[in-house]
C-alpha cells in the first residue's frame, strides 16, 4: 500500500509557501521533489572530494562521503519501504545526512569544534541542519531587502528525518559534543520540530542514523581489507576489544563481545582465506558486505514488527534494534577502528589535518571578507559581532574538500 496517505499536510508544509508547478511539468510528491533538491545541491557533489575514513585522494577503490551517503540511502530506502514508511523521505535524510561535515571527516569535525567554541561550537549534524535551511540556497523568504536564504526549503518531514540529535548544544555531558542546531539556527529548529516530542527522533530519522551504522561498519570493514590493513581471518580480539571500548563502548564485556564476533563469523560468506585482490576474493568480499546488511536490517524489521502494529511513521512508533545487533556493528567499528582509524601512519596524518584546518581559520578570521567565496563575503558584512563572524569563517571552511581546504591554505600563505 503507498504510504503517502500516512503523512498529513503539516508533515508537507515548507516553511516559506511554493507556488504550484507548471501544469505540463512532472507530477511529483512533495517528498520526491525534497529528494531532488538534496540530490542537486552544491554540497552533495562536494561530498565526492570529502574523506569518509581514507582519504578519496589516496585510492580510487574506496569510499568517500558521497558514495558512502549513496550506500546509506539504499540501505534506508529499503528498510524504510519495508516498515511501511514513505521511503523517500528516509532517502532523502539519508541523502544529506553527511552535508555538514567538514574537510577530512571526523578528524575536522574535532578541529573546527576546538576552534569555534566563541560562536556556540562546530558539529556535523548541527552544520547540516544549517546547510539545508540557510547556506545552501534555492529559496528566499519574503523579509526587507529581498529577504533571507531559507536553503532547499524542505517540508517538515523530511527536514525533521534528517535531525539526527534533536536538540540544542548543552555546556556539558554528552550534549555538548552531540546536537542538532546552533543557537542562531533556532528559529527554523522550532518550527521544523513543531508539536514533536522533545528529543525524540521520528521514526524516519531513526531509519536514517541505523542505515548510516550498518553502512558504516560494514563498508569502512570492506575498505579496511582492499586497502590491505586487516585481515578477517586473522583478528586479535583483546587488542579489538581494547580500541571498542575507547572508541565505542566502554562498558562492553568481553564475553558479550566474543558472542557477537561468533554471530558474525557464523555468516556464511565471512571469510576463510586471507583476501588476496582475485576477482573470487572481491565477490566473496562484496558478498559478506551484502549478508551483513540483510542480517542486520533483517533483525531489526523483524523485532520492530514484533514490538506493535504501526504505522510506522513520524512519532507513531519507534524503530527497535536488538541488543545482538547493535553490538554486532560495533564490533565491526571496532575492527575498522583498530586496524585502519589509528593506524601509526594515519595518527600523524590526522594532526596535520587539524592543524591546517585550526590554522586555515585563524588566517581567514585574520584576513576577513576579502579572503573568503562571494556568499561567506556577504555574510561577514551582515555579521554583528565577532562570534557571528567566526561563525561564517567556520561555514566557509565546513564547505571546503579535502583537496580545496589544502589548496586554500597554501595560497592564503603565499599570497
Amino acid at each position: 500500500m503507498d504510504a503517502e496517505h500516512l503523512y498529513d499536510d503539516v508533515d508537507r508544509a515548507r516553511l516559506v509557501e511554493e507556488p504550484p508547478k507548471r501544469v505540463d511539468a512532472p507530477v511529483r510528491t512533495a517528498f520526491e521533489r525534497d529528494r531532488a533538491r538534496v540530490v542537486h545541491a552544491a554540497s552533495s557533489r562536494r561530498l565526492a572530494a570529502k574523506t569518509q575514513v581514507v582519504g578519496p585522494q589516496s585510492d580510487d577503490f574506496v569510499r568517500n562521503r558521497l558514495t558512502h551517503s549513496l550506500e546509506v540511502a539504499q540501505i534506508a530506502r529499503d528498510l524504510s519501504r519495508a516498515l511501511g514508511s514513505q521511503p523517500d523521505i528516509a532517502e532523502t535524510a539519508a541523502l544529506a545526512h553527511d552535508l555538514g561535515h567538514p574537510p577530512f571527516g571526523h578528524n575536522g569535525e574535532r578541529a573546527l569544534a576546538a576552534v569555534s567554541e566563541a560562536c556556540g561550537g562546530f558539529e556535523g549534524n548541527a552544520q547540516t541542519l544549517r546547510l539545508l535551511t540557510r547556506l545552501e540556497a534555492k529559496t528566499f523568504d519574503d523579509g526587507p531587502d529581498g529577504g533571507r536564504s531559507v536553503g532547499l526549503n524542505l517540508t517538515r518531514a523530511t527536514l525533521d528525518a534528517c535531525t539526527k540529535y534533536p536538540w540544542e548544544r548543552a555546556p556539558e555531558g554528552p550534549d555538548a559534543l552531540k546536537y542538532g542546531v546552533y543557537g542562531d539556527d533556532r528559529a527554523v529548529y522550532d518550527w521544523m520540530r513543531g508539536d514533536a516530542p522533545a528529543r525524540r527522533r521520528c521514526l524516519e530519522a531513526q531509519v536514517m542514523d541505523l542505515a548510516d551504522d550498518v553502512a558504516y561498519s560494514v563498508h569502512d570493514v570492506e575498505d579496511g581489507v582492499v586497502a590491505g590493513r586487516l585481515d578477517l581471518t586473522a583478528l586479535d580480539p583483546p587488542a579489538v576489544w581494547a580500541t571498542l571500548r575507547d572508541w565505542y563502548l566502554p562498558n562492553a564485556r568481553d564475553a558479550d563481545l566474543d558472542l557477537a564476533l561468533e554471530g558474525l563469523r557464523s555468516v556464511a560468506s565471512w571469510p576463510t582465506a586471507s583476501y588476496d585482490g582475485s576477482r573470487r576474493h572481491l565477490a566473496a568480499l562484496k558478498n559478506l558486505t551484502s549478508d551483513l546488511i540483510g542480517r542486520f536490517c533483517g533483525d531489526v524489521q523483524q523485532a520492530t514488527f514484533a514490538a506493535g502494529d504501526g504505522p510506522f511513521v513520524r512519532y507513531r512508533a519507534d524503530l527497535v534494534l536488538p541488543a545482538q545487533t547493535l553490538l554486532e556493528i560495533a564490533v565491526l567499528k571496532g575492527i575498522a577502528a583498530h586496524h585502519v582509524m589509528q593506524a601509526a601512519d594515519r595518527v600523524a596524518a590526522l594532526e596535520h589535518q587539524r592543524e591546517l584546518l585550526t590554522d586555515l581559520v585563524a588566517v581567514l578570521c585574520d584576513r576577513g571578507p576579502d579572503a573568503l567565496d562571494r556568499q561567506y563575503a556577504d555574510d561577514w558584512r551582515a555579521a554583528p559581532d565577532d562570534a557571528a563572524r567566526l561563525r561564517v569563517v567556520v561555514d566557509q571552511v565546513a564547505a571546503l574538500t579535502d583537496a580545496s581546504a589544502v589548496a586554500r591554505h597554501a595560497r592564503l600563505h603565499h599570497t
